[in-house]
């Protein structure tokens, strides 16, 4: 699907690229973008007085609208820009959370979860008193509201879940949950870094509290990401960076004020070419539609799980997943030395623990192969895995 707007595949017409997980490639568009703010009107936002400076500022708010609209955001003002996923999140956990709990409190994620949605509440954990609990999951490593209501008591004030994990590739019910912790006065938080690339992701309807993900990850640039927030939370978050175009004013007799939301979060020269990629990265999903891509992932997989099926020596630990992510080995290969033999066909995928380093106490498996696909792949690539895959007895004349 739209290959032909990806100049990766133009320069290098026999990868097959199977990482999107990690990052993605980008449209035409979005380098071109990027290439007119260098070329055309560099300057740094909200600083200048001049055409080109003033060009700078209407594009990046205009940004910030874009992804209101995106995520269906209540306003603008609850749209902070970040360098991504992991910036966002711990600013949420150490300019919200940070304040907002006491010793005591109890904070439910699970052993599935990014190192970004983990080492920031241990961390709390340990400044704090908090207690970080783990929610079980099923058979197939999956979240349950039911599972939930085994782990919640009446310390427990946030759950903070990935809409979609980054190994195991499971779409939680987000919603349901959602509404489980409010009635119950929790706080819902949602790592969006794996789910917000491919399915519709709407904060209201979800009823989530705090919001992170990444541009890169959804064909935009690398260095940026959004943090959204209900505006009653972000209006009492405390600035996690100090410096210009935060503030309003500051004096010798050390008065100082900041500025409104969304600014008092965003301090010193930010991301301002990011900010610009990631507006035509969410106008060119849009145009092809979150519905269109999700369906074509969803067709991919089918097609690939059916196919892996056919390689006598392979493994599949995710088959029933609803996300574009599959994680496999090869019995008795190490998962490194498996990507290693994919990589001299140019096949890309990612092998290792993925940032979540905790699923091997679920999975009993360490280390694993991920294919994570997006729009732009094709059941003609899964067609050359598997014919590399089925060679693979011949794996160590390879790579040795």
């Amino acid at each position: 699907m739209n290959r032909e707007d990806f100049l990766m595949f133009e320069n290098n017409p026999d990868l097959i690229y199977f990482d999107n997980g990690a990052t993605t490639f980008k449209p035409k568009r979005v380098i071109d973008k990027i290439n007119d703010y260098y070329t055309k009107y560099t300057a740094n936002a909200h600083r200048g007085d001049y055409d080109i400076s003033l060009k700078v500022d209407k594009e990046y708010e205009e940004t910030r609208e874009v992804v209101q609209g995106f995520i269906n955001s209540e306003s603008p003002n609850e749209i902070v820009f970040t360098k991504g996923t992991t910036d966002s999140l711990n600013m949420i956990i150490f300019g919200f959370m940070r304040y907002y709990l006491k010793s005591g409190d109890e904070v439910l994620i699970t052993k599935a979860e990014h190192a970004s949605n983990v080492l920031p509440w241990f961390e709390l954990e340990k400044e704090l008193g908090i207690v970080v609990k783990f929610i079980p999951l099923t058979e197939e490593y999956k979240v349950t509201l039911d599972n939930i209501k085994k782990v919640v008591t009446e310390k427990t004030k946030v759950i903070s879940l990935a809409h979609v994990t980054n190994v195991i590739g499971d779409i939680r019910p987000i919603k349901e949950i959602s509404k489980y912790a409010h009635d119950n006065n929790m706080l819902m938080v949602l790592d969006g870094a794996q789910s917000v690339p491919h399915i519709k992701t709407d904060v209201k309807d979800l009823d989530v509290d705090f919001l992170a993900f990444s541009g890169h990850k959804m064909l935009g640039p690398t260095g940026i990401g959004v943090l959204y927030g209900k505006l009653k939370y972000l209006e009492v978050m405390h600035p996690l960076e100090f410096g210009g175009g935060m503030n309003s004013r500051f004096e010798s007799t050390k008065e100082l004020e900041y500025k409104e939301l969304p600014l008092r979060l965003e301090a010193g020269t930010q991301n301002i070419e990011g900010v610009l990629g990631l507006k035509e990265a969410i106008l060119y999903l849009e145009e092809i539609g979150l519905d269109k891509i999700h369906e074509h992932e969803a067709g991919l997989r089918e097609y690939l799980i059916k196919r892996l099926e056919e390689v006598d020596n392979v493994e599949v630990y995710n088959p029933k997943s609803e996300s574009g992510l599959v994680i496999f080995n090869l019995e008795g290969i190490f998962a490194e030395d498996t990507s290693r033999y994919l990589n001299h066909y140019n096949i890309c995928v990612r092998a290792g623990n993925h940032c979540t380093k905790m699923v091997k106490d679920e999975i009993k498996v360490k280390n694993t192969c991920r294919i994570s696909l997006y729009l732009y792949n094709t059941k003609e690539e899964i067609d050359k895995l598997i014919e590399v895959l089925k060679e693979s007895k011949n794996i160590y004349n390879i790579i040795l």
